[in-house]
């Protein structure tokens, strides 16, 4: 399990943290549209998967919009970023914003998405919200690059990221 701190503050995660190396799990998020999403949507391509909090926070809004931005140099790449946040919410947030190269996605069904990839956060003031995380999967579903983000309100190394989704 990853080492996560919110303002300094010890976060408990559900599920075992992934490794580079290792197989992505399959998921099943919900779309904006409401419709169903999952990895192999994207097979064959290089995906960045961010995992977020709440779009409505200060550092999740900067880094969606971020990715936003970077896509357009990004050949081959899906970028999805992952929260809670209710789709009609994710769908209002990204037309306010202009967001339209990035996918948000929904895992306030079941959070299984959250316990599979190690970043659900249980218990505390940010209960069933997402951690802030990366994952680089390749196209054939190998984890290429991940980073658990340390401090919850701190941005990801998008450096690291590009180069990864890059390679």
């Amino acid at each position: 399990m990853a080492n996560v701190t919110l303002k300094g503050n010890a976060v408990s995660l559900a599920g075992d943290e992934l490794q580079v190396g290792g197989a992505a799990p399959d998921f099943q998020l919900q779309g904006n549209d409401l419709g169903d999403v999952s990895l192999a949507d994207s097979a064959g391509k290089t995906r960045i998967i961010a995992t977020v909090p709440s779009l409505d926070t200060g550092v999740c809004h900067e880094e969606t919009k971020r990715f936003n931005d970077e896509a357009a140099n990004l050949d081959g790449v899906v970028i999805l970023v992952v929260s809670t946040d209710l789709p009609f919410g994710q769908g209002r947030w990204c037309g306010a914003e202009g967001v339209d190269k990035v996918t948000c996605l929904s895992d306030h069904r079941t959070v299984a998405f959250g316990k599979a990839y190690g970043v659900l956060i249980d218990g505390g003031p940010l209960d069933r919200c997402l951690t802030r995380a990366i994952f680089v999967i390749d196209g054939d579903g190998n984890i290429k690059h991940v980073e658990y983000c340390p401090e919850i309100t701190e941005h990801p190394n998008y450096d690291a990221v590009l180069a990864a989704a890059k390679s």
